[in-house]
C-alpha cells in the first residue's frame, strides 16, 4: 500500500496535479528545495526533507537526501524481520513511492559556450542514489522518473491504493536505463574534456526517435535512435514536413546523401540509391545542379533520395515532380515549391539545418559481439598533400572535374571509381572486389561522355590496368592516393597516353 512518497524533481511538468492526486489518496508527501516551494505555492501540504533527516540541507543543496533516514526507508526488505526491527529501532519510516528526475546536465552542456564549472554543478548525486535505491527495492517501492508515467501510476493508486508488481518492475527498468544514460552523457563530456580518445571502456546512449515498421527487410524489427546532444546537419535532427513515415532504408540512404552534399559549398544536388550516389551535380543555381544530377543517371535516380544544399525553388520542384522520388531533403522549400511537391501524397519532404556543420563525430559500427569506433572521414581536398608525378599537369577545367570526382568517391562503397565532367558525375563504379572492375562499370556508364573526363579512385592502383582502361575510354586526368609499390607503372602508362595524374597521399576506403 502506498502510504509515503518522496518527491524531488527538476522537471515540474505535470507535478502539481500528480501530487494533488497522491494527497487526495491519503499519501504523505516528503519533498525538497525547489520542488517543496512549488508544491506549497500551489497550496499543497508537504513534509520538508530536513524534518525526516533531522539535518538541514547544506552546501547549496548538494547534501540533503544522502541520509539513512531516506535510504533506510527505501532499501528495507519489508519481509525481513531484522530490517523491520532496525527501522523501528532507528525510527525510520518506510518510503513507498519515489518520484525523482535529475539535474538537467544534458540541457546544460547543450548550451553554447557552457562553463565547465556550470556543467559540473549540474551533475546530480542524490537523485540517482534515491532512484537506484528505490529501483533495486522495486518489489516494495514504486519509482517514477518520467512525468509521462504520472497518470497511469496515479490511476493504479486511486483504484487499488497500490501499484502492481508488473508496473513496478517496468518502472524500475526504466530508472536504470535513465540513470545509465545520464551517467553516459556525463562520462562522454568528462572524457572529451580530459582529451582521452579511446578510453578503456565506452558507454554510449541514444534516445528513441521512432519505432520503424521494419528494418532492411520486412522480417526484421527496427527502431531509430538519436544522440542526446543533437547533430544539426543530420537525418536525426531533420524535420519532416510531408509524406509517409521514414523507413529504415530511407534513413540510411538520406544519411548517405547528406554526407555527400555537405562536401560542397556551391549549389549542389546529390541523388542516392542504396547508400551509393547515382548522380551528383553542381551549378550556379540549384535548378542547374539538379538537372546535372538527374542527367548523371536518369535511370537510377528513379525511386531515389535527393539532397540539396540550397532552398528548393519552384523551377527545381517542377522538375523533381516529374519523376518518382522517395525523399527530398534540403535546408528549406519555397512556398510554391512545397505546394508543387506536397501534391504527391507519399513523397517525403524534409528540412535540415545546414548553417552549423563543424563537429567531427565518432563513427560506431556494430559487429557481432563488438563495436568498431573511428573518427568520421572528414579529410578534405584542402588537407591533401598534392603531388603531380606525370609529365602533364591538369588544365583548369580538369582540376574542377578532379575535385568533384574526389569529393564524391570518398562516399562510394569500395572499391570505388568515379568519373566526372562539366560539374557532374558521369560514371560511378561501386563496391567491386577489384579496382579495374569498378573502373569498367564507371566507364561503361559514362559511355561517350568519358571522352575528356576526370577519374577519381578511392585507393591506389595496384597495377596499371585501371589507367589503361581509363585512357582507352578517353579519360584525360586521374586523381588517386598513390603509394603503391607499382606506382611507377601507372605513372608511365599515364604519360604514355598524355594523362595528367594527381597523387593526394590519402586513401578513402568505405566499407
Amino acid at each position: 500500500m502506498i502510504k509515503r512518497a518522496l518527491v524531488s524533481v527538476s522537471d515540474k511538468e505535470g507535478l502539481i496535479p500528480f501530487v494533488k492526486g497522491l494527497i487526495e489518496n491519503g499519501v504523505e508527501v516528503i519533498s525538497t528545495g525547489g520542488t517543496k516551494r512549488t508544491l506549497e505555492e500551489a497550496g499543497l501540504s508537504v513534509i520538508g526533507i530536513s524534518e525526516v533527516t533531522g539535518f538541514p540541507e547544506i552546501m547549496d543543496g548538494r547534501v540533503k537526501t544522502l541520509h539513512p533516514n531516506i535510504h533506510g526507508g527505501l532499501l528495507a526488505v519489508r519481509e525481513n524481520e531484522e530490517h523491520l526491527q532496525q527501522l523501528q529501532e532507528h525510527k525510520i519510516t518506510p518510503i513507498d513511492l519515489v518520484v525523482v528526475n535529475l539535474y538537467p546536465f544534458q540541457q546544460t552542456i547543450a548550451k553554447p559556450n557552457v562553463e565547465f564549472a556550470d556543467a559540473i554543478e549540474n551533475i546530480d548525486i542524490g537523485g540517482p542514489s534515491m532512484l537506484r535505491s528505490a529501483a533495486k527495492n522495486h518489489q516494495y517501492v514504486t519509482v517514477v522518473v518520467d512525468p509521462k508515467d504520472y497518470d497511469s501510476v496515479l490511476q493504479e493508486i486511486t483504484e487499488n491504493k497500490e501499484v502492481n508488481a508488473e508496473t513496478k518492475q517496468r518502472l524500475a527498468a526504466k530508472v536504470f536505463r535513465h540513470t545509465a544514460a545520464y551517467d553516459a552523457v556525463i562520462a562522454e563530456f568528462l572524457t572529451n574534456a580530459a582529451g582521452e580518445e579511446n578510453p578503456e571502456s565506452l558507454t554510449v546512449t541514444y534516445e528513441k526517435k521512432q519505432d520503424l515498421r521494419y528494418g532492411e527487410n520486412p522480417h526484421q524489427k527496427a527502431a531509430f535512435y538519436k544522440k542526446p546532444l543533437p547533430t544539426a546537419l543530420s537525418i536525426a535532427s531533420s524535420v519532416q514536413l510531408h509524406g509517409k513515415e521514414l523507413s529504415y532504408n530511407n534513413i540510411n540512404d538520406t544519411d548517405a546523401a547528406l554526407q555527400i552534399v555537405r562536401e560542397f559549398n556551391e549549389p549542389a544536388v546529390v541523388a542516392v540509391k542504396h547508400m551509393n550516389p547515382c548522380g551528383v551535380g553542381v551549378g550556379t543555381t540549384v535548378e542547374e545542379a539538379y538537372q546535372k544530377a538527374y542527367e548523371a543517371d536518369s535511370t537510377s535516380i528513379f525511386g531515389g533520395i535527393v539532397a540539396l544544399n540550397r532552398e528548393v525553388d519552384a523551377p527545381t520542384a517542377r522538375k523533381m515532380h516529374d519523376i518518382f522520388l522517395e525523399i527530398i531533403i534540403a535546408p528549406s522549400f519555397s512556398e510554391e515549391a512545397f505546394e508543387i511537391l506536397s501534391s504527391k501524397k507519399n513523397l517525403r519532404l524534409l528540412t535540415v539545418d545546414f548553417s552549423t556543420d563543424t563537429n567531427v563525430e565518432k563513427k560506431l559500427v556494430s559487429v557481432r559481439g563488438g563495436l568498431l569506433v573511428q573518427e568520421e572521414d572528414a579529410y578534405s581536398f584542402d588537407d591533401a598533400t598534392i603531388s603531380i608525378p606525370t609529365k602533364r599537369e591538369p588544365s583548369e577545367k580538369e582540376w574542377a572535374d578532379l575535385k568533384l570526382a574526389w569529393k564524391v568517391v570518398k562516399h562510394v562503397k569500395s572499391n570505388a571509381i568515379v568519373l566526372a565532367k562539366d560539374d557532374m558525375t558521369i560514371g560511378i563504379g561501386a563496391g567491386q572486389m577489384n579496382r579495374v572492375g569498378a573502373a569498367n562499370i564507371a566507364i561503361a556508364q559514362a559511355g561517350e561522355l568519358a571522352q575528356g573526363s576526370a577519374l577519381a579512385s578511392d585507393a591506389f592502383f595496384p597495377m596499371d590496368d585501371t589507367v589503361e582502361a581509363a585512357a582507352k575510354a578517353g579519360v584525360t586526368a586521374i586523381i588517386q592516393p598513390g603509394g603503391s609499390i607499382r606506382d611507377e607503372d601507372s605513372i608511365k602508362k599515364a604519360d604514355e597516353y598524355g594523362i595528367a595524374m594527381i597523387f593526394t597521399g590519402i586513401r578513402h576506403f568505405k566499407h
